[in-house]
């Protein structure tokens, strides 16, 4: 990452020079229930007052629908610190949260779903 994307925040050696929890204001529990496969979107409201560089990369993050282990993948934080950021963004009604409908039809251990899991991961891999 660019020391124009993160500021001054991101090390290329250390990593991150911000404990995660600073992000969050030292909170560890979201507003809001998400798990991991819960879809958020940008909603296009922006919050009245600036609230930090990493809420923009969320709302950057949002244009889509992405889901909660993506973000956190892209900002390279903790999936409970990332639901604070979510919450705190659902709150200002700066986005919108959603289950995946596609989960809520078909069993967990469908085989089928099972198979696409496995097909992704192996062309990630």
């Amino acid at each position: 990452m660019s020391d124009t994307e993160d500021g001054s925040w991101l090390d290329d050696e250390a990593g991150r020079l911000v404990r995660p929890y600073a992000v969050s204001n030292g909170r560890t529990r979201p507003s809001a229930h998400f798990d991991l496969l819960t879809l958020v979107m940008a909603t296009g409201i922006r919050p009245q007052t600036y609230l930090g560089p990493d809420y923009d990369r969320v709302l950057a993050l949002c244009d889509a629908p992405v889901t909660v282990a993506e973000v956190a993948a892209h900002l390279r934080l903790p999936a409970v610190i990332t639901k604070v950021l979510l919450s705190d963004l659902v709150t200002y009604q700066a986005l919108s949260a959603r289950a995946p409908n596609a989960l809520e039809a078909t069993s967990p251990t469908d085989r089928n779903l099972l198979e696409a899991v496995l097909h992704g991961l192996r062309k990630r891999l």
